[in-house]
């Protein structure tokens, strides 16, 4: 049997390092979505009742086709306008979009006299002239727990359910067969917007420097919003068990299927090719749910 070369042996050391790496990687993307989720939970009641709805019936069955229609035609409208060199436009119709979402979490969170308009100003800012990945990963957060907070308590159950299957089914046609959702994410990722979570897979790393996609681990924030709208619209259920009175059990059902979701993700994500990860995180997301409403009804 022929001695390992101390090649062999360097490979075999960056190879387990790299798979620490990870790990970790896939870690701290799961606290992006743990955060989100416990974010729009906290931001629900004040934003409810600051009347921040955003559709007058929550139980129509026709909002999450409203929904629906508005990611199709916003999705078309930035594929179209950077098809024809419009990227300074669609930047700042993005920024516009994220600076509105942080004005309206501002206001429950910072509820004082001007205070709201200065920060969302300042991030703004910020956002403008330093994008670096860490500065989009906290206004990400932010912009994701608000999302989700407004659109859970503007859904009721059914609604949510029929929007995550419809979404779960759109996000593997558009990353599998279409594939329109990938270039869309390249060319955000180009434009520094606080709609992906970026995480680095070595400390040089660096959007403001130009490196490579290769070089960061990413993730839509769509797929840490869409499974939290189902955990802020479960925990509305009125009469359910509830934990440390924050949670109750359907809502912390559908959270722990998340992560439960994500973590079958990440067994066959970072193989050198983008996947879908609706289909996960929303499956883990709807049986955690069913657990969960099961579990407080009985």
């Amino acid at each position: 049997m022929p001695e390992s070369t101390e090649e062999d042996k360097s490979d075999l050391e960056e190879d387990r390092e790299e798979h620490k790496a990870s790990i970790l990687l896939f870690l701290c993307m799961g606290c992006f979505i743990l955060i989100t989720q416990l974010l729009a939970v906290l931001l629900a009641a004040p934003l409810d009742a600051a009347g921040m709805q955003a559709f007058e019936n929550p139980e129509s069955l026709w909002n999450p086709l409203y929904f629906f229609g508005f990611i199709i035609a916003f999705t078309a409208f930035i594929l179209i306008v950077l098809k024809y060199g419009g990227e300074k436009l669609v930047y700042f119709v993005m920024l516009a979009a994220v600076a509105l979402t942080i004005y309206y979490v501002m206001v429950v969170l910072l509820p004082y006299r001007f205070l709201p308009e200065l920060v969302t100003i300042a991030l703004a800012l910020l956002l403008f002239t330093y994008p670096e990945w860490y500065v989009l990963d906290i206004t990400g957060l932010l912009i994701g727990g608000g999302a989700a907070a407004i659109f859970g308590i503007s859904l009721g159950i059914l609604p949510v359910l029929l929007l995550m299957i419809i979404l779960l089914v759109y996000d593997a046609i558009a990353v599998y067969k279409t594939k329109h959702m990938v270039s869309l994410a390249e060319s955000v990722v180009d434009l520094h917007m606080p709609v992906l979570f970026v995480l680095p897979r070595h400390l040089h790393f660096s959007l403001l420097k130009g490196s490579e996609m290769e070089e960061g681990f990413f993730m839509g924030l769509g797929d840490a919003i869409i499974p939290s709208v189902l955990v802020v619209s479960a925990n509305a259920l009125p009469d359910a068990l509830q934990f440390f009175d924050l949670i109750n059990a359907p809502a912390l059902g559908a959270l722990l299927g998340t992560l439960i979701g994500y973590a079958a993700l990440t067994s066959i994500a970072g193989r050198g090719k983008p996947h879908a990860g609706l289909p996960f995180l929303n499956t883990g997301a709807i049986i955690g749910f069913l657990i969960g409403y099961a579990v407080a009804v009985m």
